[in-house]
């Protein structure tokens, strides 16, 4: 005597189905089969089997599903610091990156010679003010310089372009600390080589991302776009070395490189340690740099010397 009885799905009993999940083993209907490696499985097993895959990562350590967020987050950033600056004008004195000036009671800059007189205010880094180390890293020339917008926008067009690589293989936490850190490092040279300078600007970090760019290409076996990448970028530090700061440039290129080698080549099972370990490293180090040279800054008979070094005394 035949078998009549009918097979039917488990989560639709209705429908009519002879197909089984090839993990549980239970019959499920078109609606119910995903594609496997071999035959279908059910939503259930799918699922399951999700929570148990491993996530893929890159060599770096970043999920290779994570979209570029905070490359958005920085440009923002940087757009609405520029119209702030354009809003509010003396932003640009109060925020930017400069080792020591001394402010007059006409709210106007002066060298430092060592004494303060009455109505003077020693301002900087070396006074005390080290937010200026960041803030100068948001801030870019105003648009009646006339080099303003194209300040912003060449910086802006390469933080998009080299962030978002950057970021995807590195992820938010050690793209964030490459990027602060590149600018911090640009920031302490401007401050060790050209102390009474003003500065500001991007390229400090972008200059970081263009040797992270590099580095990673080294890494995952892009070389050849990524050699390219990097002449382009040691061209452009050395053909506006006249009119930008190239000692920002420098020091960007080398706390970025030295932190993007950090996370290209440690060990994978120990990744973790060692990268907060270099993050701070270096972190240490160039704070150890901006503290010295603040204390020689503030010295008055270093200042006296600078000052006839420089040709300011009359």
């Amino acid at each position: 005597m035949s078998d009549t009885s009918v097979t039917t799905c488990y989560r639709h009993p209705q429908r009519e189905t002879y197909v089984r999940c090839t993990r549980c083993d239970r019959y499920i209907c078109a609606d119910c089969m995903r594609e496997a490696a071999v035959g279908h499985q059910c939503v259930e097993c799918v699922r399951e089997g999700n929570r148990t895959v491993r996530q893929a990562r890159t060599v770096f350590g970043a999920s290779v599903s994570q979209p570029p967020v905070l490359t958005f987050v920085l440009i923002g950033v940087n757009l609405l610091a520029y119209l702030a600056e354009i809003a509010m004008p003396s932003a640009l004195d109060r925020f930017d990156m400069i080792g020591l000036t001394l402010i007059g009671p006409d709210g106007a800059q002066y060298v430092y010679e060592g004494f303060e007189g009455d109505g003077y205010r020693l301002a900087g880094v070396a006074a005390g003010e080290w937010y200026r180390l960041f803030t100068g890293a948001f801030l870019h020339l105003p648009p009646s310089t006339g080099f303003g917008l194209l300040h912003i926008g060449f910086n802006m067009m390469w933080l998009w372009t080299l962030g978002r690589q950057v970021e995807q293989q590195l992820g938010w936490a050690r793209y964030l600390a490459l990027y602060l850190l590149s600018a911090l490092g640009a920031s302490v040279l401007v401050l060790l080589l050209d102390p009474l300078s003003s500065v500001v600007g991007a390229s400090g970090a972008v200059f970081g991302l263009a040797v992270a760019a590099y580095v990673i290409g080294r890494r995952v076996g892009h070389g050849a776009v990524d050699n390219r990448l990097m002449i382009f970028f040691l061209v452009w530090l050395v053909a506006t070395a006249g009119f930008a700061s190239w000692q920002g440039h420098l020091g960007g290129l080398l706390a970025g490189g030295a932190l993007a080698l950090a996370y290209a080549y440690t060990p994978a099972e120990r990744r973790l340690v060692l990268h907060a370990a270099a993050v701070a490293g270096l972190a240490l180090v160039l704070t150890g740099l901006v503290v010295a040279k603040s204390v020689e800054l503030r010295d008055p008979a270093a200042a006296v010397e600078r000052v006839v070094g420089h040709g300011f005394d009359d």
